[in-house]
């Protein structure tokens, strides 16, 4: 499975973005698809999960497009506190065991 992430840059603080994540490969066995940011000196955390549809928590939308193999984050509302690199995520599952894949991450800058 291959992630391609795209849609980060630059934006002022207020401002909204929409990340893109694209999957390849052996999509069948991806089970949850999710988004996840490490800023600077900082751990990676997740940001937003989801098996199939959408789901919004607080400022952040995530949504799966299984027709495009495309998981989308709609980010409303930046801060400059959510400046980070946003990693595109899924689990592989062949019935038996799972598998982390990870994308090559996407730069987010909110100026104050």
């Amino acid at each position: 499975v291959q992630l391609q992430a795209s849609g980060g840059g630059l934006v002022q603080a207020g401002g909204s973005l929409r990340l893109s994540c694209v999957a390849s490969g052996s999509i069948s066995g991806i089970t949850r698809m999710a988004w996840y940011r490490q800023a600077p000196g900082k751990q990676r955390d997740l940001v937003a999960a989801v098996i199939t549809g959408r789901s919004t928590q607080g400022r952040f939308t995530i949504s799966r497009d299984d027709a495009e193999n495309t998981v989308y984050l709609q980010m409303n509302s930046l801060k400059p506190e959510d400046t980070a690199v946003y990693y595109c995520h899924c689990l592989w599952s062949d019935g038996r065991k799972k598998y982390d894949y990870w994308g090559q991450g996407t730069l987010v800058t909110v100026s104050s």
